[in-house]
């Protein structure tokens, strides 16, 4: 019997690990850093005509993951009393017990200073410090002071978003340019009606934990006006890389489509509504990021490729 027992032991430990790893993989909420790297890394891509140094690029987008895991973490620190009355995270892992706040927060200072140190000495200094402010802006202005202030809250810390775009720039440039903040423009103009469909698919949760998000205080008709008028915006925000000569025509074709879709998501939720449309509009805008940013891509390197055959 003995000996059965102590055969579990090492299964047992495997387990007991494979639980705290999955909790602190979760803390860094993978999904949405890897949206926040790919922007980024494009960004990288599009700095420079022709492409970039690959460890540099590897170097920054390491950087830039790790801080932006350090910001995913503390807001789970932040915002775990919070979690806990919602339906949608109260099985993350503060709420549920899996790791205590010391851990979280030990966590969390651990990615920031080593993705900060990686910028800092192998990018350069205004990459580590944008990213810096990057942090600072999500999980201290966003979470601890707007998101329990104003329903405009999404509107404001999207800034912090939006910023990978210019971190990819700056970090093969070490400046700052007009393109890198076209390209910030996009992000900032599409997070308002990203995070407010799902704000109205989960309104009740965050109504219980008396978040003022804009679906809670303006009723959720307004917020569908919003998302409405807001993918109107985007069109044309979405247009601008174009009309400055900073893309092609395959960026402008693709940009219409997905921008004409979002709309008409938009349209749906706004007029047409059915049980899951919140959810499709709010899924449909990852997507519509994703693509437009990989069509960015397409379009700068078909450019490049035109302009080395015609020499």
């Amino acid at each position: 019997m003995a000996t059965i027992k102590n055969s579990l032991v090492p299964v047992l430990v495997r387990t007991d690990i494979a639980g705290y790893c999955r909790a602190y993989y979760q803390l860094t909420k993978p999904k949405v850093v890897a949206l926040l790297v790919l922007t980024a890394w494009v960004g990288m891509m599009l700095a420079t005509p022709a492409p970039p140094d690959m460890l540099l690029v590897i170097m920054a987008s390491l950087g830039i993951a790790l801080v932006s895991a350090a910001a995913a973490a503390f807001n789970h620190v932040l915002d775990q009393k919070i979690d806990a009355q919602m339906a949608r995270t109260y099985m993350r892992p503060l709420p549920k017990g899996k790791l205590n706040t010391g851990q979280a927060v030990a966590f969390a200072c651990t990615l920031a200073i080593t993705g900060f140190l990686i910028l800092l000495l192998a990018v350069n200094t205004l990459t580590a410090l944008l990213t810096l402010v990057g942090l600072f802006g999500y999980a201290v202005v966003y979470t601890l002071l707007l998101k329990r202030a104003t329903p405009q809250n999404i509107v404001i810390g999207g800034v912090a978003g939006a910023l990978p775009p210019v971190l990819g720039w700056t970090a093969i440039t070490g400046s700052l340019s007009g393109e890198a903040l076209l390209l910030m423009m996009i992000v900032f103009t599409w997070t308002p009606p990203h995070f407010w469909a799902l704000a109205i698919h989960r309104c009740n949760d965050y109504a219980k934990a008396n978040i003022p998000m804009l679906p809670v205080t303006h009723g959720i008709e307004f917020t569908k006006t919003a998302i409405l008028l807001y993918t109107f915006l985007l069109f044309l925000v979405c247009l601008l890389p174009y009309l400055v000569g900073m893309t092609g025509v395959i960026y402008l074709f693709a940009s219409i489509y997905l921008n004409g879709k979002f709309i008409y998501h938009a349209w749906i939720l706004k007029f047409n509504a059915q049980a899951d449309t919140a959810m499709a509009t709010f899924r449909f805008s990852i997507v519509h990021l994703m693509v437009l940013f990989l069509v960015l891509l397409v379009d700068h390197y078909a450019k490049w490729s035109f302009s080395e055959l015609l020499q």
